[in-house]
């Protein structure tokens, strides 16, 4: 998991402070490695670190620049990838000039693409899905660089959305399909390109439109054009569900639909499926569970309480990279007020179950500050499928719905009755139409099976 961010000022202003506070607003979605790529004298230049934004890259060196055009990146890898030559931007100076890539999602034909490319004399320095279409680029060097980008991306399969540095322009490139979300924003003549439209609120941007699937943005001095790639498949839309579930921000906004409105409709969906109706209280699991547990509450009649606090210093525990780490975050993440548990009938509403990690620790510590009952909600249908398209879920053994039937699973956690949304009602929420929705970890209808 990762996101993206890149500025490019049609009025020469400075921008590279602007890239730094548009992927504070995107650490949700990596905690890991955190890089920034301009254009310098012709060349590229860069800085990146591990761990979070403000200890990867030093601000007030950026404060010093005067680049106009800038792309960021902030990246969630497993363990045994966190390493230095894998965090992003990739950066390289070739035939053609400067050139850096920032990409979000996952190359399903990469082994396929690294090794064509090895044949042909590539070397690589990195695991990254980014340097194969860096070195794609290289071996088209008679190619104007827009071309050789445009040529590349027609031999990728699977998902992505990428920020790419030229010497002169900034490119934003969607998946035909439209796994991966990236908007398109504006503010007094400098364009952004970024995975969520929160980054644009922090700087102060207006939110013009969706990267369109298959399409590719091209902004530069004259200002935006657009171009198409696999035209053939465009309109066969696969937007990620599980954006609106759990990784998503809830202040933004994915190809029109509110996150934050999704989630609470969720909330209310699920209440109206899996009523508690002599429940004292519901509270949900911070942060990703508070807004569907707000529209539970509403449509159960049942008052809503912040029974959990969340310790805000403290990363997610899904994306931390090992099994140990994660139970130890639970503890250290999460805190039940015990004083409005004890003795109480609590529905508490989570926004899934993948490993049940989180689920079976906060229960417990639920029911240790003297809560009667604990009932858990899930505002999603059962993982029951890793992502093959850039979610990391891991292997299929791993997940609790796979390895446990429902009252299992409910027994494992400690919990009184849980159950799950539906997919019909989640498809229903977001709102798109479900041959236009991946729901794959849900279902296990992944993209070349339908």
């Amino acid at each position: 998991m990762s996101r993206i961010f890149g500025a490019y000022s049609t009025t020469n202003k400075p921008v590279l402070e602007e890239v730094y506070l548009g992927l504070y607003a995107l650490q949700h979605r990596g905690q890991e490695s955190a890089g920034i790529a301009w254009a310098e004298d012709g060349h590229v230049a860069s800085v990146r670190g591990m761990g979070l934004l403000h200890n990867a890259i030093d601000q007030q060196r950026l404060a010093g620049e005067s680049a106009n055009c800038a792309i960021g990146h902030v990246r969630y890898v497993p363990l045994e990838s966190s390493q230095l030559q894998n965090v992003l931007p990739i950066c390289a100076n070739y035939a053609r000039g400067p050139v850096a890539i920032a990409h979000d999602g996952l190359v399903t034909n990469l082994a396929e693409l690294t090794r064509q490319l090895e044949q042909r004399g590539a070397i690589f320095q990195s695991s990254t899905n980014s340097e194969a279409i860096l070195h794609m680029m290289a071996q088209k060097s008679h190619m104007q660089p827009i071309d050789a980008l445009v040529d590349a991306l027609k031999k990728l399969e699977g998902s992505y959305a990428i920020a790419v540095l030229l010497e002169d322009s900034l490119v934003a490139a969607r998946d035909p399909y439209g796994f991966k979300p990236l908007v398109i924003g504006e503010r007094d003549g400098t364009y952004y390109a970024a995975s969520e439209s929160c980054a644009l609120d922090i700087v102060g941007a207006k939110l013009l439109r969706d990267v369109e699937p298959g399409e590719i943005v091209v902004i530069g001095a004259k200002g935006m054009k657009s171009l198409r790639v696999r035209q053939e498949r465009c309109g066969r839309c696969m937007h990620c569900s599980f954006e609106y579930v759990y990784t998503a921000r809830p202040d933004s906004i994915i190809d029109g639909r509110s996150v934050y409105e999704a989630r609470k409709e969720m909330g209310r969906r699920l209440a109206r499926k899996s009523p508690c109706g002599d429940a004292d209280l519901a509270a949900g699991m911070p942060d990703s569970g508070t807004i569907s547990a707000i529209g539970y509450a509403q449509a159960a009649g049942t008052p809503f309480e912040m029974g959990v606090v969340r310790n805000r210093y403290v990363g997610r525990t899904f994306i931390q990279p090992t099994q140990k780490v994660r139970e130890l975050g639970v503890k250290i993440k999460l805190n039940p007020i015990a004083e409005i548990f004890k003795d109480k009938r609590a529905v508490i509403v989570d926004d899934s179950i993948v490993r049940g990690t989180t689920a079976e620790r906060i229960v417990s510590m639920i029911r240790n500050c003297g809560a009667a009952e604990v009932h858990l909600r899930i505002a999603s249908p059962p993982v029951l499928h890793p992502c093959r398209y850039g979610i990391d879920t891991r292997k299929e053994e791993t997940l609790a719905a796979v390895r446990m039937t429902l009252d299992e699973l409910c027994k494992k956690v400690g919990a009184d009755s849980l159950d799950y949304l539906t997919e019909e009602d989640l498809v229903a929420v977001i709102g798109l139409p479900e041959d236009k929705l991946c729901t794959a970890c849900f279902t296990g209808k992944y993209l070349e099976e339908r």
